[in-house]
């Protein structure tokens, strides 16, 4: 008879496995634009953004605090480079949209909570599991969790910029050990990014599942992903755990 999975702590990856943004982020940038006076296309600015993000992630880790920078100073400079990269040059236009979006996406009203993501955190403390965050989110996560009723489900939140480390760099998933008190041995991860949190939890020895959503999955992935750690719904968690732990289902 195979070992029964012992896991005493779950971690959670938050942006798109707990929480989503009400509305894309271009859809999001275009508005603010408009009240401002600015005509933009949604789409154009939903482009420009993940270029703009890639780029900022890129030359500037973790919200650039090794050098210097501070995580709102990172994100002003993204919506601001967003917009140039839109067609927008007046930076100076631009600037009071950036004030104002950094704002917004602070605002939990901003967020909302995905679908059995509060039924899966009550079910889990009812098992006894202990639960934290490990998320490459800044300082606004706490509050926007708050906002939300779901930070009472969780012992501890770890951000990258708290930590120093974004996943998947091992130290921030040691770092979320070591306030748990716990060995990765009895420890698993919840997120929806293959390499930041699936392999970034499994290289130091957790256990981790990997939420898809119901998309078809990349064949890499697929090849490289047991079954039974694919979990298409937040509310396949339960199910999946007590297979693992070999109890009777609902217990």
């Amino acid at each position: 008879m195979a070992p029964r999975l012992q896991i005493r702590l779950i971690t959670w990856d938050v942006k798109d496995t707990l929480l989503r943004l009400r509305h894309p982020v271009g859809e999001e940038y275009a508005a603010k634009a408009r009240a401002h006076g600015l005509a933009v296309e949604a789409t154009a600015l939903g482009q420009a953004f993940r270029q703009a993000y890639q780029a900022q992630s890129h030359s500037f880790p973790n919200y650039g605090l090794s050098r210097g920078l501070t995580s709102r100073r990172w994100w002003l400079d993204v919506v601001l480079q967003t917009f140039y990269l839109a067609g927008v040059r007046d930076a100076q236009a631009v600037a009071p949209i950036a004030d104002q979006l950094y704002e917004d996406f602070s605002n939990p009203c901003t967020w909302q909570v995905l679908e059995g993501a509060k039924a899966t955190l009550m079910g889990c403390h009812r098992r006894g599991l202990k639960l934290a965050v490990i998320s490459n989110f800044d300082r606004r996560l706490e509050d926007i969790l708050v906002g939300l009723g779901l930070r009472e489900h969780f012992d501890f939140v770890l951000t990258s910029e708290a930590a120093g480390w974004p996943k998947p760099d091992p130290r921030i998933f040691h770092k979320a050990l070591q306030l748990a008190h716990m060995e990765p041995a009895v420890a698993a991860h919840v997120g929806d990014s293959y390499c930041c949190d699936y392999q970034g939890a499994q290289a130091i020895g957790m256990r981790s599942f990997l939420l898809t959503g119901p998309e078809p999955l990349d064949p890499v992935v697929k090849n490289s992903v047991p079954e039974e750690h694919i979990l298409p719904s937040l509310s396949h968690l339960l199910p999946v755990l007590d297979r693992l732990e070999g109890l009777p289902p609902g217990l």
